[in-house]
């Protein structure tokens, strides 16, 4: 695995050193740790997490590109297709962001509220990592005029009094700490991280508790098979109860959800016996989870069905479902590129919003592979644009 991984540092390894001591405290105190833990552990614990210590995460110095990163074209989209629900929705409406990132699609997306005379009454950014709070609040500070960066608010969790407006969420539901689960004998067993004889993370398994196997049989009666005996994957039995604690209080709007992943046939496809599970460290993807802990983003993708069973639960419709570069035409990129290619200061800002089009749209990039899904919840019309809603591939979920 190293042979083909950049070598980390002094100070990164001592940063793992140090969230890898934490783990086997864990381990030794409570036992193998289900996989979904150990995950959560790797990302968010306090001061150690990927997500929570100092490294840049995002961007070309840090271990993936998001869509934000790429420039302006995505947040305009996004604001094209939700800035009539806010109209709609009056003064009082507010826009969710969930895990604001660098702080790069809040600060395209407030201008772009800003000029079409639409702003929303709060931007909120529920942003667990005080490392990264602190990055987008220095950046949305210096880049927007005061007026409009003093409607930035941060949340440590989400809102508990009933509100109206769009929530956002760009590769949130990946990095949810997930099951892996796998089939031995007919039988469902949950995959653990435990210690070996000399102390090194193993990965192992232990039959699943009545949560994980339920959450399986129900993936299986869905498909309408069950799963091969060997056959290894992820599910998120935690997901219906996670969006009714973030979207529960969301009396009307919209939620729009941008992700890699699939529907469910495609996701559990016979083929795909290992599951998604991947890690990511300086653009480089590894399957090995155990690797450097804390050094790299660990991710999964989503079940989109999924998703959508668990945003019915939580009262919410969908309203489409379709490719990222489906909903960003639908959206109007093209007259979005073409603004933007007329106010570039030179070829070289004009050949960058090519790429951009091209990273954001082409099947082997991100076009095919990332899904966007619209719910709706307490509007009496859906004031989308039509080329977006005619475009819907719901019925495939």
């Amino acid at each position: 695995m190293s042979s083909r991984l950049p070598e980390p540092g002094a100070d990164e390894r001592a940063h793992s050193d140090q969230l890898l001591q934490h783990l086997r405290e864990l381990i030794v105190a409570q036992g193998p740790l289900p996989f979904s833990q150990y995950m959560e552990r790797c990302l968010y614990a306090p001061g150690l997490g990927y997500y929570s210590a100092g490294k840049a995460k995002f961007g070309e110095a840090g271990d993936f590109i998001t869509a934000p990163e790429l420039g302006e074209l995505f947040a305009r989209c996004v604001v094209n297709t939700v800035r009539p629900v806010l109209a709609e929705l009056g003064d009082e409406a507010d826009f969710l962001e969930l895990g604001g990132g660098s702080g790069a699609f809040a600060e395209v997306a407030l201008k772009a509220f800003a000029e079409s005379g639409t702003v929303p009454r709060h931007y909120l950014i529920l942003e667990p990592s005080a490392d990264l709070r602190e990055r987008q609040h220095e950046r949305l500070a210096a880049a927007l005029p005061a007026a409009l960066a003093a409607r930035v608010q941060w949340l440590d969790r989400p809102p508990e009094q009933a509100w109206r407006g769009v929530l956002f969420a760009n590769e949130v539901i990946d990095a949810l700490p997930t099951t892996r689960f796998a089939i031995r004998e007919g039988e469902v067993y949950e995959e653990h991280v435990a210690l070996d004889g000399e102390g090194r993370l193993a990965r192992t398994d232990r039959p699943a508790d009545a949560l994980v196997a339920g959450a399986v049989r129900h993936v299986e009666r869905d498909l309408g098979e069950a799963f091969a005996d060997g056959y290894r994957s992820e599910v998120l039995p935690q997901l219906p109860y996670w969006m009714q604690a973030v979207a529960g209080t969301l009396d009307a709007g919209v939620m729009l959800f941008v992700d890699y992943g699939y529907v469910r046939r495609e996701f559990y496809l016979p083929e795909r016996s290992d599951g998604t599970l991947m890690a990511h460290y300086r653009h480089h993807a590894h399957a090995d989870p155990l690797w450097w802990p804390g050094l790299n983003d660990l991710t999964a993708s989503v079940d989109f069905t999924a998703l959508a069973e668990a945003c019915n639960q939580a009262g919410f419709g969908v309203a489409a479902y379709l490719p990222q570069a489906q909903f960003l035409i639908g959206s109007g990129l093209q007259q979005v590129f073409e603004d933007a290619y007329l106010q570039a200061a030179d070829e070289a800002t004009r050949y960058r919003l090519a790429q951009q089009v091209k990273r954001l749209t082409l099947p082997e990039q991100m076009g095919e592979s990332f899904q966007a899904m619209l719910l709706a919840r307490g509007l009496d019309a859906l004031p989308l644009p039509a080329e977006l809603l005619d475009a819907d591939q719901g019925g495939r979920l």
